[in-house]
């Protein structure tokens, strides 16, 4: 039986994507990015000083923690407070790994960007919106350090964005949303970056297997989803940086 989706997307189409910049007054870098009816509050801080094992190397860094809000899903859960769930924890590394790869940390110089990636609303595809919009809060964080006089050149060597896409009745579907994501038989989270380049693909038969040819269509689906997603970022983008955006 072919599924029909929910919201009456075609199986090739994005939910509606929004980058809400300078979503809070003080943090270098920040934007509340839509997906559907996923909202991330993606923000980016600047702090003296590197990890230890990077101290008098010349090298920046940049490290991201993510939280989902008690009231993001239907159903209240708790704060993680003490202790993170593994599933915050590999998240948040995700995160940090895919937007390391835009940097050239070297050209950031010895200081740590922090990126903060808060869930207010899940809808499934938090991961990917997080990296997603988060690129964009980094892009402004630099331009800022840049405005400040701190950096010359921006050390952003390109773009990064990210989607899911999953196998339903043996059909693949771009960018999931909770109905769609708890009842995929396959779900691929794909992190590319402008140049279409994969940074990260994390994917899992939920119920029997998939073929490689399954697997080149869900890669060739991603692809075309990342390409809208990185026009929305530099569309979004465009006006500050005024031909700048990478």
């Amino acid at each position: 039986m072919v599924w029909q989706r929910p919201d009456g997307r075609q199986a090739h189409e994005l939910r509606p994507v929004r980058f809400q910049r300078q979503f809070t007054r003080l943090a270098p870098g920040s934007v509340l990015a839509h997906c559907g009816d996923t909202q991330v509050l993606c923000t980016v801080s600047v702090k003296p000083g590197v990890p230890r094992f990077l101290e008098e190397t010349g090298q920046g860094w940049l490290t991201a923690e993510y939280r989902m809000l008690p009231s993001a899903t239907q159903q209240r859960h708790d704060r993680e407070l003490l202790k993170l769930s593994g599933r915050t924890q590999e998240i948040q590394r995700l995160i940090g790994r895919s937007l390391r790869a835009a940097l050239d940390l070297k050209a950031l110089g010895e200081r740590t960007l922090i990126v903060d990636a808060d869930v207010l609303q899940a809808d499934a595809g938090t991961r990917t919106t997080a990296i997603t919009g988060s690129y964009v809060a980094l892009v402004d964080a630099i331009n800022w350090l840049r405005d400040q006089g701190t950096l010359v050149e921006s050390p952003i060597q390109h773009g990064v964005a990210a989607v899911s896409v999953g196998l339903l009745n043996g059909e693949a579907l771009l960018d999931l949303n909770y109905l769609e994501d708890v009842a995929v038989d396959v779900d691929l989270n794909v992190v590319m970056t402008e140049q279409l380049q994969l940074l990260e693909v994390q994917g899992t038969a939920e119920s029997g297997a998939f073929t490689r040819h399954q697997l080149n269509q869900l890669l060739d689906l991603a692809e075309g989803g990342i390409r809208e997603l990185l026009a929305a970022q530099r569309q979004a983008l465009a006006e500050v940086l005024k031909g700048e955006v990478r």
